[in-house]
């Protein structure tokens, strides 16, 4: 089984093509030009070199250099990469400085932002602020020497082991600090004045780059997220989705709807924040592998505790679907890598707690033990990642919940669908039929506003 579906080339090439058009304005030197002008308004000094663009998977920044020193930058959405720009940049404002004024986490400090009518050249909505100097990110610096800048990094797996301990432990206070934010519901941040904020908005997650949907509760993300997606795919041109991944759904769903994929006492909340794209590329360290900034709050959001109680996928930096070798390897790997993150953890849980600047109820360290050895690990990744729920469906949670099975064919997902009633059947039997209809068109349902 593919450890994640094929993205849709159609949807893929239509994206290309916006930002591709987007970006050939942004490049031009008259457009630069403006910009550089644009942001001195709020930088407050004399643009003395505009740098070479620096384009990631959501954002495109230009930074700027002043002749009085510093440097400032400006940072837009890339158009057909993401999906909502106007409502991820209102959201990760909020959030910035909500995290700057409630932790000494370091972000950078925002000058400026807008929408898009209140750009520069009308690129799109924009966030200005501070550029904070660097050697490189925690990605970078534990990435295996050598690997080609274009392919996907991987953690070093000869690494010194000081390496890894020494930025644990500052991941680990970033962490720590963020678990100590509670809210009494899902949602993301709403700024609605320069002194209030509150969680109003939707929660903007990075799976709504794919599709759109909401919840209240982990039930509900689980019941939501994926049925949700699943009635997506009609919108999508793919030429085949696997009927294992139909099935895989609805069984979770059945899960979700018996109670069974989390604890009922949380519920009703508190509920912790939590940031999809927080990985090692978003925390930037000198050149002693000291943190000066943590970047990127973009999809940040309070969300279920079940997410911040697992322990984080990235101590390998590579996601579990995209591992070379399996997902099998992928855990193989990763395990001992866990107990060293949770040694170091647990380190700085106990300075914190002798400190006073942490309650024993916030350690973390025993929580995400439990989230791996109980594998509910992945049942909060399935519900985050759509695109590779269907493998680590009937990986780690189809045994877990239902009898084992000796191998996955026809006849075990004809047995597994008998656990649905009839209603449930008839719903996936008319969905597949639809999809096989439409894969022979394949339109894509595009929505140019967004």
């Amino acid at each position: 089984m593919q450890s994640r579906l094929p993205f849709d080339d159609v949807a893929w090439e239509k994206s290309d093509n916006v930002y591709f058009k987007w970006r050939a304005e942004l490049l031009k030197q008259d457009n630069l030009r403006e910009i550089a002008m644009f942001v001195a308004k709020y930088h407050h000094g004399t643009p003395s070199a505009v740098r070479t663009p620096l384009t990631g998977a959501y954002n495109v920044v230009v930074v700027i250099d002043f002749r009085e020193g510093g440097s400032t930058l400006i940072r837009f959405p890339k158009p057909g990469k993401v999906m909502f720009p106007e409502e991820k940049v209102r959201n990760e404002v909020a959030i910035m400085r909500y995290i700057e004024a409630h932790t000494s986490i370091p972000v950078p400090f925002i000058l400026h932002w807008g929408t898009k009518d209140q750009s520069p050249c009308g690129l799109g909505p924009f966030i200005i602020m501070e550029y904070v100097d660097h050697a490189c990110d925690i990605s970078d610096a534990l990435n295996t020497p050598g690997r080609p800048h274009e392919e996907r990094p991987v953690l070093d797996p000869s690494v010194d082991q000081a390496k890894p301990r020494k930025l644990y432990g500052q991941i680990a206070d970033v962490l720590l600090q963020i678990s100590t934010l509670s809210f009494s519901k899902i949602g993301s941040l709403t700024q609605v004045d320069e002194q209030t904020r509150t969680m109003a908005a939707r929660p903007l997650a990075s799976n709504m780059n794919h599709t759109a949907w909401n919840f209240t509760t982990l039930e509900a993300t689980c019941r939501r997220c994926n049925i949700r997606d699943l009635f997506f795919i009609p919108h999508h041109t793919r030429k085949s989705t696997p009927p294992s991944f139909n099935l895989s759904t609805y069984l979770f769903r059945k899960l979700s709807l018996e109670g069974k994929l989390s604890d009922p006492e949380h519920d009703s909340g508190p509920f912790k924040l939590w940031c999809d794209d927080l990985r090692p590329a978003n925390f930037l360290v000198n050149s002693n592998y000291e943190l000066v900034a943590v970047i990127d709050w973009e999809f940040t959001y309070s969300a279920p505790v079940e997410f911040s109680v697992s322990p984080p996928w990235w101590l390998l930096i590579e996601q579990p679907e995209y591992w070379p070798d399996g997902i099998d390897e992928w855990v193989t790997a990763y395990e001992p890598r866990l107990q060293t993150f949770l040694t170091v953890l647990r380190e700085r849980e106990d300075a914190l707690v002798q400190a006073g600047r942490l309650e024993d109820q916030h350690r973390l360290s025993p929580k995400m033990q439990k989230s791996w050895d109980s594998g509910d690990f992945w049942v909060a990744y399935a519900a985050r990642k759509s695109f590779a729920f269907d493998a680590i469906f009937w990986k780690h949670l189809d045994a877990r919940f239902f009898e084992p099975m000796a191998r996955l064919d026809r006849s075990a997902w004809e047995r597994r669908a008998e656990l649905l009633d009839d209603e449930e059947r008839m719903q996936m039997e008319d969905f597949v039929h639809r999809k096989l209809d439409e894969s022979k068109i394949r339109v894509l349902a595009w929505e140019p506003a967004e």
